[in-house]
């Protein structure tokens, strides 16, 4: 009390004792809100010593959205459609003749149930490696017999089965053959053709599913999985077109069967001509 009454006194014999006393509790403000300390520029030294600064910790990611192309069961049986696909390897003298090097069939669920390497009946000249994936070493070690995948397993797996994919002339690479009606080939549906021409299934993958494949390496697994993912999308329709034509082209057949009968009555009752 008796300091403040000696300020306040000091203040009326002195009008600059009062600049003063602002400009002091000013400058002790500006410290106490300034982490900076001994002159301008210089960072104020904590009491344990000087240190590196740690960023603030990076806040922890959330989880990405499982991507369509995962299988939606864990369900590995041999379902009534199977979608394949095949990676070929190059033969002959320039290596420009494909032949099998991979094949990979998956059910409706995505769930793989053959994948194997495949050695071809001829000497490998050019494996494509940035396409194919399939590496020297994979033949080598991993690769299976081309006859024990072909005719005893992949024959065996889709007989009788719809099988999906994507430009299915790798069947012609299997040494094999599919009847039409239990063919759901991508590259061939109508409405998935643009302006009557095929599209790859990279495209059909981005536009439909919304992912993006064969970054790099192709991948059998994703490109079946795509194949059939796309097949289930139009499934109702495409069936029904199917059955459709059936219907239609048994109705034809009938027709001209028909005629024919008609045709053979009516010579087997006209008469002789000399």
């Amino acid at each position: 009390m008796v300091g403040d009454g000696a300020e306040g006194a000091a203040a009326l014999l002195n009008p600059n004792w009062a600049n003063l006393r602002q400009k002091l509790e000013a400058r002790r403000h500006r410290k106490s809100t300034n982490p900076s300390r001994g002159g301008k520029g210089n960072p104020a030294v904590p009491a344990l010593g000087k240190r590196k600064e740690r960023p603030d910790p990076e806040p922890a990611a959330t989880p990405s959205a499982p991507s369509v192309l995962e299988p939606t069961s864990e369900d590995f049986s041999l379902t009534e459609a199977l979608a394949m696909d095949c990676e070929m390897v190059g033969v002959s003298t320039h290596g420009t003749k494909s032949a099998l090097g991979r094949v990979t069939l998956v059910n409706t669920w995505g769930n793989v149930v053959y994948d194997e390497y495949v050695r071809p009946l001829e000497y490998v000249v050019d494996f494509r490696e940035k396409i194919s994936g399939i590496h020297p070493l994979n033949s080598r070690v991993a690769a299976k017999e081309f006859y024990d995948c072909s005719e005893k397993k992949v024959a065996e797996f889709i007989k009788g089965r719809v099988l999906v994919g994507h430009a299915l002339n790798d069947l012609k690479v299997l040494l094999l053959s599919h009847p039409k009606k239990d063919t759901r080939d991508t590259a061939e549906y109508q409405p998935l053709l643009r302006e009557g021409r095929r599209r790859s299934l990279k495209g059909l993958a981005f536009e439909i599913l919304g992912v993006n494949i064969q970054q790099r390496e192709h991948c059998p697994i994703e490109d079946a999985r795509a194949a059939m993912l796309i097949y289930k999308r139009y499934k109702k329709e495409w069936e029904s077109s199917i059955k459709k034509h059936a219907k239609f082209s048994k109705k034809l057949r009938n027709k001209h069967k028909n005629k024919s009968v008609y045709k053979q009555a009516a010579e087997s009752n006209a008469p002789a001509t000399s």
